[in-house]
């Protein structure tokens, strides 16, 4: 499965992508007070969440690639990995629970003005959570060399 492995610095980039368009979609919605924002709102947090899996994913498995190496690095690269996966664990059920308040708030038709302003701080709340995964992320590749041929060795 080290090809799902390879996937992951491929399929991680595009949920980080969409949850930012998210958060900037649900202040312009709210700012603009246009409907059709709204949906598109939704539309963007059910493709983040989506792809986040994939990312999750393929992030387990590079995990389970990388476990027999990690006896022969420091402590702190598996502590990183830990520490990442944990944030992109609380980021995918973050946005998931924010998706099914959405969902549930647009079925019943109850989309006031202050549910908005709550979506727009609470997105702004899961941008920073993506930012955490993404900085641990960055930290593994680009200070541990984690997920290069020089990992490895």
């Amino acid at each position: 499965m080290e090809f799902v492995a390879n996937l992951h610095p491929i399929v991680v980039h595009f949920p980080i992508a969409v949850f930012v368009l998210y958060s900037l979609s649900e202040i312009t919605a709210l700012i603009l007070k246009k409907d059709w924002l709204g949906k598109i709102t939704i539309a963007l947090l059910g493709i983040g969440v989506v792809s986040s899996i994939f990312g999750a994913l393929t992030g387990s498995q590079a995990y389970t690639i990388i476990k027999p190496v990690l006896n022969s690095k420091e402590a702190v690269v598996e502590a990183t990995i830990i520490k990442h996966e944990q944030f992109a664990t609380i980021t995918l059920w973050y946005f998931l629970f924010l998706l099914i308040l959405k969902t549930y708030l647009l079925i019943q038709k109850k989309q006031s003005q202050n549910w908005k302003i709550v979506f727009c701080i609470l997105s702004l709340v899961g941008i920073y959570f993506v930012y955490e995964t993404s900085l641990l992320g960055g930290k593994l590749v680009y200070e541990f060399g984690v997920g290069t041929q020089l990992f490895n060795k």
